[in-house]
């Protein structure tokens, strides 16, 4: 194994892999010291991992490991790069096999007084509402016909058929749809997809009731709709089956294609393809179409739980706060070298933050800065944050995207029972329903980092503001 690249440290929270031998970039790493020593545990490959990414060719400024780094598929989760749109490439291994894993928040009426009492009916109808695990249908009956339109239009089509409103669309990253080609995705991948529009699927993916416990920016969380005691529903989910499989036939096409670029790298799994080469705008064409489906899925979710909160508490007016994706890569204009200009910004296991004036931001929004959503462990605090002031300085407008897992599921089911875990977070006041027992003890709390210093850090490095923290009330997992 090799030994892990020399870190300085060149600020508060601020570290850096200084480029050597064939980088391009320097690395910039941020973390406390804590979340630091968490990166360079034995055998861990995060910061080799960012070293790796600073050699793509055309790179901008620095490869970028946020707080909640850990190793991934060739690029570390927490990882951020951009690349000039001409001289560049575009990776798989940047974007990650779910492609638009996100989250979105939905605000209810409701307080968490409310709730009290109705904890099991409500997490029950939401398990039966709506499918978990591998396969188990969705929410949505979805033809092919359905899933091409889909495919094409994300949350416009969902509108054009009634399962979205404008309202849903204004507060979504990108209106909910990216100029996706469903011919470029492959033929599995389209099968995989079928019928499984709003579902939840499986891993750290979950649903989960929240009261909103703290609020910490007034003005802020009331722009986003939030007060103190809130119930508020956080949905974490991505493109299922039919993303995994676009990004394993394409990391295959990259290969055969390329052999001699597979050959030379630091690590295969970095494979990618030339932005000027017709299978690269094939991918991306298929990536948006994959990011299009997440979008409907999470949105046929939130139609499901629009339907178990009126059945249960009679209310209709549940609103979705924000969308936002955090395994995508998308044209932006930055400054690079003095200078804007247009990048191709790898987010993987990263959340677009941008501040407040960005024309990308939903008008509600414009003037507070994009809300970002960063869910714990289960049975952990969720955050919500505002885009912060020197995230377009020092992250390319991103930052975390979760807690950061520091043990493997194999490890965590190995060293916990589901029975036990689900009796303390039940102590803890939180209702669990999950597809199996593996599923409970893979997310337990003690195999992430503690999400509370990611956010600390986030919030000292002013790359994502602290407005509201909440508790998990009821959750399902597939």
């Amino acid at each position: 194994m090799s030994e892990h690249p020399q870190l300085e440290r060149v600020a508060a929270n601020v570290y850096e892999i200084a480029r050597t031998g064939d980088m391009r970039v320097p690395v910039r790493v941020y973390g406390s010291e804590p979340l630091i020593e968490e990166m360079r545990l034995e055998g861990d490959l995060t910061l080799t991992q960012g070293r790796n990414v600073a050699t793509l060719p055309g790179i901008q400024k620095f490869a970028v490991v946020l707080p909640d780094g850990h190793q991934g598929y060739g690029f570390p989760i927490g990882g951020v790069a951009a690349v000039d749109t001409e001289e560049g490439v575009i990776s798989p291994g940047g974007i990650g096999f779910d492609i638009n894993c996100g989250v979105r928040l939905l605000r209810t009426p409701l307080t968490y007084d409310d709730v009290v009492g109705h904890e099991q009916t409500l997490v029950e109808r939401l398990f039966e509402t709506i499918p978990c695990g591998l396969g188990k249908g969705g929410y949505l009956d979805t033809d092919m016909d359905d899933l091409r339109g889909i495919l094409a239009g994300g949350l416009e089509w969902m509108r054009e058929h009634e399962h979205a409103t404008t309202h849903d669309i204004d507060h979504c990253e990108e209106n909910g749809s990216l100029p996706g080609d469903p011919r470029k995705v492959p033929p599995e991948a389209l099968t995989r997809g079928l019928n499984q529009v709003g579902s939840l699927g499986s891993g750290n993916h979950f649903l989960e009731v929240q009261r909103v416990a703290e609020v910490y920016d007034r003005e802020i969380a009331a722009a986003f709709g939030l007060e103190q005691d809130q119930v508020v529903v956080m949905i974490h989910s991505g493109s299922r089956g039919l993303g995994h499989q676009t990004c394993t036939e394409y990391i295959r096409r990259f290969e055969r294609s390329f052999p001699a670029i597979a050959e030379s790298l630091p690590d295969r799994q970095l494979i990618y393809a030339p932005l000027r080469e017709q299978v690269a705008d094939d991918y991306k064409g298929a990536m948006y179409a994959a990011a299009n489906y997440a979008w409907a899925n999470r949105q046929a979710m939130t139609q499901g739980v629009r339907e178990v909160f009126e059945r249960t508490f009679g209310v209709t007016d549940v609103e979705l706060v924000y969308d936002v994706c955090h395994n995508v890569a998308k044209e932006e204009r930055h400054q690079v070298n003095g200078r804007e200009d247009e990048v191709l910004v790898h987010r993987k296991g990263a959340t677009r933050a941008f501040p407040a004036g960005r024309e990308e931001v939903p008008e509600a929004y414009r003037d507070v800065g994009q809300p970002v959503f960063i869910p714990g462990s289960m049975g952990a605090s969720s955050y919500v944050l505002c885009g912060g002031d020197r995230s377009l300085e020092l992250t390319f407008g991103s930052t975390a995207h979760g807690a950061g897992r520091v043990m493997s599921r194999t490890q965590a089911k190995r060293e916990y029972d589901a029975g036990e875990l689900q009796r303390t977070l039940r102590e803890q006041g939180v209702y669990v329903r999950a597809r199996s027992g593996a599923t409970l003890t893979e997310e337990a709390p003690s195999a992430y980092k503690d999400v509370d210093e990611v956010i600390r850090v986030s919030d000292a490095l002013d790359i994502g503001t602290k407005v509201a923290r909440t508790r998990p009330v009821a959750n399902i997992k597939g």
